[in-house]
């Protein structure tokens, strides 16, 4: 770690996971942690009770739609953890366009603004959700037909085509998208992680939720492994971040081989 802390800071920190990721960081050497959202309260899927508090000081009230506000917010940020977003796959497009489309936007304007050159973008699992409700063998672990699994079956891989099934979804491929272009045009280094499903209650229950189920624990070693991997310049790659289970239906081998990440948690 340098002798200067990294000054990170990570948008979405009063939610779910932006305050476990924030829980972590803010514990660990070598980083000094701000955080922004549109509120300082809890999100809905976040437990208040157990979240950990910014300092006054380290916390900025920015609505992720808010070009100006997003832009000061960042103002002197070595890396962000973009994890600010509607997080909600039953929301229209025009809920989610707003932080997940334009928020994205303007995060990424931020950063070539303020010459911040590292990005960890909270992506989805769900950018390859039709894989489970359209195609086998993935269908059959959804609807708990393990029993029908063919002895060989592949894994969903970050190389396989996307396939979004709702604007929530949807908006999540677009920003990929866009680090990309960031990445190339203006020499941001990106990591764009697929997370499964983190919750508040850190536990999963059946086939198909440990499937695609992410701990508290796995979903902060994550974000702070791929926060190194982007110390290296012209980074640019997705990732899944996952637990491990056996029936896992996307892959992690490439991420341990991007980032160092191994699952240290897993459902049965």
């Amino acid at each position: 770690m340098p002798d200067t802390p990294i000054k990170v800071h990570i948008t979405g920190v009063y939610g779910l996971i932006g305050n476990v990721v924030y829980s972590h960081l803010s514990g660990t050497e070598g980083y000094d942690v701000y955080g922004s959202g549109r509120r300082t309260l809890s999100s809905d899927r976040a437990d208040a009770e157990q979240r950990s508090q910014l300092p006054e000081s380290h916390f900025s009230i920015a609505d992720l739609s808010d070009a100006d506000a997003v832009e000061a917010a960042l103002e002197g940020a070595d890396a962000v953890l973009h994890i600010g977003a509607v997080p909600d796959p039953s929301c229209s497009f025009e809920e989610v366009s707003q932080s997940n489309i334009r928020g994205t936007y303007h995060v990424l304007e931020a950063c070539r603004k303020h010459g911040i050159r590292r990005l960890v973008y909270a992506s989805s699992i769900m950018t390859n959700w039709g894989y489970a409700q359209f195609v086998e063998p993935y269908k059959l672990i959804r609807e708990d037909r393990i029993e029908e699994l063919p002895e060989q079956w592949a894994r969903i891989t970050h190389r396989d085509p996307v396939r979004p099934t709702e604007p929530y979804s949807m908006s999540k491929v677009w920003a990929e998208g866009a680090c990309r272009t960031y990445a190339d045009a203006h020499g941001i280094s990106a990591i764009c992680l697929r997370i499964g499903w983190v919750n508040r209650e850190d536990t999963a229950s059946g086939v198909f939720s440990n499937s695609i189920w992410c701990s508290h624990r796995d979903i902060a070693s994550s974000f702070e492994l791929a926060l190194k991997k982007t110390a290296e310049s012209g980074v640019y790659d997705i990732c899944y971040a996952l637990s491990d289970g056996p029936y896992r239906w996307v892959d992690l081998q490439h991420t341990r081989a991007v980032t160092g990440f191994v699952p240290q948690d897993g459902g049965a």
